[in-house]
């Protein structure tokens, strides 16, 4: 069995972005924070790799379409765990929405072949669309199973797994191969292993680019779908605060109670 892991190197949950007058996200400038493993995506390398632990995985890609940058993101989980790795980057697709890098990202499993699972964290943190591996399995023709919290088994050519709903938990088996993608009550991620750090630093990642793929429907900003024209920093939330002040704590409860009467909160 084969395993893919897509993953995507996003900002740290501790950046500071700002927005210029232009409307323009300074990505380069993220308040002096490195950027990262998507969190998310952190549980979705964890379980590719118990696949290949507990359920007779032979290999475990991890697959990756952005910049030269994101080989860190890349290195971060063969640091883990991960047998090989792949970079997919090209000038051609900067500017691709999350039908783009769909493309993109079904094109690159093709090419790699023999794919049975393909592993997908639920969203990344700087999009938030969790829209990618639906997509992903929708290019491939594959079964999609969302919010996994399980894998229960693997065998036969079927999948079972456990996914978690708003009012409970359910159980389904799909014939591979799939798309899952998971959230983060399926496994606590590992930490890269001192050796495994050795390994990952000293790999060759190969880097593959549009004249690699064959990427039906196209990518990049002239097929993207999604207008960015209108970015703008969030206002900063204004508030004051008044102390109230008493003898008594009675006395502080008493007119406490009274300006919320006033405000009409209570």
């Amino acid at each position: 069995m084969k395993v893919v892991v897509c993953i995507k190197q996003t900002p740290s949950t501790t950046a500071v972005l700002t927005v210029d007058a232009g409307g323009n996200v300074k990505w380069d400038d993220p308040g002096g924070k490195p950027n990262v493993l998507n969190p998310w995506d952190e549980y979705a390398v964890e379980e590719g790799i118990r696949l290949k632990e507990n359920h007779g995985a032979t290999d475990v890609i991890v697959l990756t379409a952005g910049s030269e940058e994101s080989q860190e993101a890349l290195k971060t989980s063969l640091a883990m765990g991960c047998t090989e790795a792949i970079l997919v980057a090209d000038d051609a697709f900067t500017g691709s929405d999350t039908t783009g890098t769909a493309r993109i990202l079904a094109a690159a499993i093709s090419k790699v072949g023999g794919v049975d699972v393909a592993v997908f964290g639920k969203q990344a943190i700087d999009g938030d669309t969790g829209l990618t591996p639906m997509q992903v399995a929708r290019k491939l023709g594959w079964t999609p199973l969302t919010y996994v919290s399980a894998i229960k088994e693997v065998d036969g050519g079927k999948i079972t797994v456990e996914r978690l709903l708003d009012d409970g938990k359910e159980t389904v088996t799909a014939v591979l191969p799939v798309v899952i993608s998971v959230v983060k009550e399926i496994n606590e991620p590992r930490y890269p292993s001192l050796m495994g750090i050795r390994k990952a630093s000293r790999a060759e990642i190969p880097t593959w680019g549009a004249g690699d793929l064959a990427v039906a429907g196209g990518a990049g900003a002239a097929a993207s779908k999604v207008d960015w024209t209108k970015i703008y920093a969030i206002p900063p939330r204004v508030g004051n605060v008044e102390m109230i002040t008493a003898d008594t704590v009675e006395e502080q409860a008493r007119i406490l109670a009274d300006k919320l009467f006033e405000e009409k909160v209570i």
